[in-house]
């Protein structure tokens, strides 16, 4: 996939243990981070994804579907994600970089010294 993001808690949390009002937070940060990841120019879709049957902390995976790859519908894009030949790295740590600067300027939040993070 062009560009695979995780949001994850800073404290430990399952997603039955959010608060309402994280419950909304996490919501609005969910779509703010959908609509920047289909507003780059080669992809069509964000698919947004809870996995984590082993563990009890809130992981919520989003897969960018590229534009053109109809085949990659549905509920298999990570098994697609591991199937596909590697995407460059360059234009997966851009494409990272632009989503970042965007929820940046429209939720808050800063991006770490590494570029690697964003804490909101």
């Amino acid at each position: 996939m062009p560009l695979v993001l995780m949001l994850y808690s800073r404290d430990h949390y399952d997603m039955a243990e959010l608060s309402d009002e994280m419950a909304a937070e996490l919501g609005v940060l969910t779509t703010h981070i959908v609509r920047h990841v289909q507003a780059l120019p080669h992809i069509s879709r964000a698919h947004v994804y809870r996995i984590g049957d082993g563990a009890a902390h809130l992981h919520i995976w989003f897969f960018a579907r590229p534009e053109g790859q109809a085949q990659l519908y549905g509920s298999w894009m990570p098994v697609w994600d591991d199937l596909l030949p590697e995407y460059p790295a360059d234009v997966a740590d851009a494409d990272a970089g632009a989503v970042a600067d965007a929820l940046v300027t429209s939720y808050g939040g800063r991006r770490s010294a590494t570029d690697e993070q964003m804490h909101v």
